[in-house]
């Protein structure tokens, strides 16, 4: 990422701003909604998938922490731990799969056959109406095939989160995802260490700031939408899954 124009360093920053903000107001979608526009900036998603893993990592880390302070004892808890243990065993074989690379399926098919999936259920949320994962079988397809995505690209969320906000509480979904972003990201990170892919390190130090900005903006309106009624926290998840999916669905036309 050397040698850039000021404007597309500029530009490289408000989309930063962007990611944090998506990624912690709504959970999710940091890296999907933030990757399309910083690949007309720098057309190699290499260059930028480090970042965003190093950053999911330590926001995580921040919301984790934040979200155990000053928690009075009879509050119910913002971490659903045992819905969390339920799918990280479910994930971890396929997550590790991605990660090296051992299923054969063409990227193209896999990730627009996701995002059709999951414009369906997301019309659902819109229209308050959302389709329930009925079976043990929804749920280890969904999850399976979402962290072998995860494990590929960071892109898994789409048809991670439709699952989790099925089965937990609204006040618990942003943080048990994010929780589970952290241990994703983080063997996704070792293997970028394995691989020997450069981190781009020193341009954490200008991008974190614009991500942190972002952060304070999404956690205000994490905690608009968490006071207002069911509905519309659904149908803000739902328009957003749609943005999210029509966004990767473009990626894959251009």
């Amino acid at each position: 990422m050397e040698q850039l124009l000021w404007y597309e360093y500029a530009a490289i920053a408000l989309i930063f701003v962007w990611s944090g903000f998506v990624r912690s107001g709504l959970g999710f979608g940091g890296a999907v909604l933030a990757l399309p526009f910083l690949l007309l900036v720098v057309n190699d998603p290499v260059v930028f998938l480090p970042i965003i893993a190093v950053q999911l990592v330590l926001f995580s880390s921040l919301i984790m922490w934040q979200s155990t302070q000053g928690q009075a004892p009879d509050q119910p808890p913002s971490i659903n731990w045992p819905y969390l243990k339920r799918i990280l065993s479910i994930m971890i074989v396929p997550k590790i799969a991605g990660v090296i690379g051992l299923l054969t399926l063409p990227a193209v098919i896999m990730s627009s056959l996701i995002f059709i999936i999951v414009l369906a259920y997301a019309i659902g949320y819109i229209i308050n109406r959302p389709i329930a994962i009925n079976s043990r079988w929804q749920e280890y397809g969904f999850l399976g095939v979402g962290a072998y995505i995860s494990g590929t690209s960071l892109t898994g969320a789409p048809l991670i989160v439709p699952v989790v906000a099925s089965k937990v509480a609204k006040h618990e979904l942003r943080n048990t995802l994010f929780v589970l972003w952290w241990i994703l990201t983080v063997i996704k990170l070792i293997s970028f260490v394995i691989a020997g892919i450069d981190l781009q390190l020193i341009h954490h130090l200008w991008l974190l700031p614009c991500a942190y900005i972002g952060h304070i903006l999404g956690q205000r309106t994490h905690d608009y939408l968490v006071r207002q009624e069911t509905p519309t926290f659904f149908r803000v998840l739902g328009v957003a899954l749609v943005v999210v999916s029509l966004t990767g669905l473009a990626r894959q036309l251009l």
